[in-house]
């Protein structure tokens, strides 16, 4: 965004204010001050240039900026320092940790070998009766597997996967819920070699192939049922028509948490094996005890998560071992401060990439807790409960929970013992100031809230948070180490303290391997690097601050841009839903290159109001005084709810092809959708 056509900024507006700083003894321990320390040892000086001993003498914001600065001018030194520092169990071999020169031609340690699962079960053999996995459900209650039990199991499933037939670069794929069993099963696969995909059982079937078609999957391990919100939904009849369609199938795994597997168990086309869980791996030959690891070459396929699919068929996306491993140290230990032993979760489904980022636990040998059920049953407070019952150190959530409980007014710090907790963190969307605040007044004074913001694409946060650096309001607290993030106007140029497209310049390893079936990997460069060669556009717009903190407006594509004034929809909703009759809202903006079009609000209201001429010129005087009279809007619609993704994210794009004239089932795919019967209210009587 180039500084003649202006930005909405948020100065003035509650962004800004400082609510939590590292003291003394926490950066002292922090695992990135030992990691700098260790680092100055080794003569690098990246962290605090003159200080051998590593953080003390600077200002913990400036010797993280430092430490950044080293990270993305020398990438292959930085990530070969993370492999050392966390001694990644495998072989990093003697070529270089980086060869090609331009985005997306580049490759990672490109003679090494490792395997994601070894790395994950290295505790099983330091501290075998560590817990590794509180499980809790609505269904199942509490129970827990040590680092010993899980890494039997994932043995025990690896060696049935083995019977079946599945060996290095088959695909292993999940319809299960955030349970033991999905993760002993990416671990399992992971460790032969084989590719793992997951989705949530509350996937539409339609959904579901549309994902696991395009890899061709050799298994499926699938559930009978499960249950949210105090409701069963039986799921056999679905995975019977998942298996139907899904040719390459050669069997189906049974995990039978409603107790109906066996009694009316799916229907299976000829020549596809069905079994339990339970008898997976019986008379399988191995080692009882311990998983038998394939060691694979760097970038091998890990596993396969997808994009929302909303508008044609989810794009494939294929991340390595390596590069996970890597990055998901670096995140969980370095910028979250998780250490062996501390407890973690975050509040995810199978189907959201943040289930494969809370597996990544395992790797920094904390102890993960996955949730089955709703954040909001019996009671809005549902996750403060489980953070106080497990004494988690560690709670992450989506943006829209917080707010939620800020807007329930719910105070957990007078209702839950949460002295174990450290750190929350907040992703999927916007986290606004007044849910910053929230979080400080009615949680925890000392907790650290981490706001980060990444993506599918790399399986992790570009921006978040770090224990050197200061929580303020509305703000992510900076950059991540390894990850050279710029804003970029429309020429091409990095700018500061102004609105740019969020971009890359510099590679990750967690970047995709690859997108499947990308044949001359033309998608995945048309996705990514179309705009700027050899630079990663990500499609949000950014506002990189002087000081390094940073906020993200909203998908760049879905910008509203009124009288040459452009802004992200973000803002727009921290307005409209920070007002207690609005339960969701989504807002477009009609115009086309050469035309301004009109601004419609659609509101969806809470329960017991209803959308007046009071309310309707209360939420426009509202956004003419905190954001500007250009974002007015033209029409406010009540809609029946707010189209979102799968994973819980805003359609706005597809609701602003409808209000164009594009037919509701050609906007939008509807199993692609939480909520697609939404979609009709959004249809115009006539096209604006």
């Amino acid at each position: 965004m180039s500084s003649d056509e202006g930005s909405v900024a948020p100065a003035g507006h509650g962004y800004g204010a400082t609510l939590w700083e590292p003291d003394a003894e926490t950066v002292r321990n922090a695992r990135i001050s030992h990691y700098m320390r260790w680092l100055a040892d080794r003569g690098v000086q990246a962290g605090n240039p003159g200080a051998p001993a590593g953080p003390g003498s600077a200002a913990p914001a400036a010797v993280y900026q430092r430490l950044w600065e080293w990270s993305v001018a020398n990438p292959g030194e930085f990530w070969t320092s993370i492999w050392d520092y966390f001694d990644v169990l495998g072989d990093r071999g003697d070529g270089p940790a980086l060869t090609g020169t331009t985005m997306p031609d580049v490759h990672w340690f490109p003679d090494a070998t490792l395997n994601y699962a070894r790395n994950a079960l290295r505790t099983a053999w330091t501290d075998p009766d560590r817990p590794a996995i509180i499980a809790v459900s609505e269904r199942r209650g509490t129970a827990e597997l040590s680092y010993a039990e899980l890494a039997a199991e994932v043995a025990r499933v690896a060696r049935g996967l083995r019977a079946l037939g599945v060996t290095k670069g088959d695909r292993v794929v999940a319809l299960l819920p955030n349970i033991p069993e999905a993760v002993i099963g990416l671990l399992a696969a992971a460790s032969i070699g084989a590719i793992w995909s997951s989705c949530s059982p509350d996937f539409g079937t339609r959904s579901v192939v549309d994902r696991f078609a395009q890899i061709e999957p050799a298994v499926l391990l699938a559930v009978d049922g499960y249950t949210y919100n105090g409701k069963d939904y039986p799921r056999t009849g679905v995975v019977a028509e998942i298996a139907a369609q899904l040719p390459t199938l050669k069997a189906v795994v049974m995990v039978g948490l409603l107790g109906t597997a066996d009694v009316n168990p799916p229907e299976l086309p000829a020549g596809v094996q069905r079994l339990g869980w339970a008898g997976l791996g019986d008379g399988a030959q191995g080692t009882k005890g311990e998983p038998e690891f394939e060691e694979v070459p760097f970038e091998h396929p890990l596993w396969v998560v997808y994009s929302s699919g909303t508008t044609g068929l989810p794009k494939p996306i294929v991340h390595g071992h390596g590069g996970i491993v890597l990055e998901h140290l670096k995140a969980l230990a370095l910028h979250m401060d998780l250490k062996p032993g501390d407890r973690f979760t975050w509040y995810t489904t199978t189907g959201w990439m943040m289930w494969n980022f809370l597996a990544g636990g395992l790797l920094a040998g904390t102890t993960i807790a996955v949730y089955d059920g709703s954040a909001t049953f019996p009671a809005t407070d549902r996750l403060w409960q489980l953070a106080a019952d497990e004494r988690l150190s560690y709670l992450g959530a989506g943006a829209p929970y917080l707010m939620a409980c800020q807007k329930a007014d719910l105070t957990p710090k007078d209702d839950y013992d949460l002295s174990q907790l450290r750190g929350i963190g907040s992703t999927g969307s916007p986290l606004p100031p007044e849910a910053f605040t929230w979080v400080y007044d009615k949680v925890k004074e000392t907790v650290q809230l981490g706001s980060l913001s990444g993506g599918t694409d790399v399986c992790t946060g570009f921006v978040g948070s770090c224990p050197l650096l200061p929580v303020r309001s509305g703000v992510i607290s900076g950059r991540s180490l390894g990850a050279d993030v710029q804003a970029f106007d429309e020429h091409g140029h990095a700018v500061i303290g102004q609105v740019g497209e969020l971009v890359l310049t510099t590679p990750m390893p967690s970047m995709p391997v690859r997108f499947w079936n990308d044949t001359g990997g033309k998608k995945y460069r048309d996705s990514y690097f179309a705009e700027f060669p050899g630079v990663w556009r990500h499609g949000d717009w950014i506002e990189i601050l002087p000081d390094g903190g940073c906020i993200i407006y909203g998908r760049s594509d879905a910008t509203l841009n009124r009288g040459g004034v452009r802004m992200g929809t973000s803002e727009f909703y921290r307005v409209v839903e920070s007002f207690p009759e609005v339960a969701d809202s989504l807002v477009v903006d009609t115009g086309r290159l050469g035309a301004e079009g009109r601004l419609v609000l659609f509101i969806q209201l809470a329960p017991g109001h209803k959308l007046d001429d009071d309310l309707t010129k209360r939420v426009k005087a509202a956004l003419r005084q905190q954001l500007s009279p250009r974002h007015v809007p033209d029409e406010v619609v009540m809609v029946p709810g707010v189209p979102r993704t799968l994973s819980g994210k805003k359609l706005e794009i597809p609701v602003r092809k409808i209000l164009l004239g594009t037919p509701v089932e050609q906007a939008a795919d509807p199993s692609a959708l939480a909520n697609p019967e939404v979609l009709e209210a959004y249809a115009p009587r006539t096209t604006l």
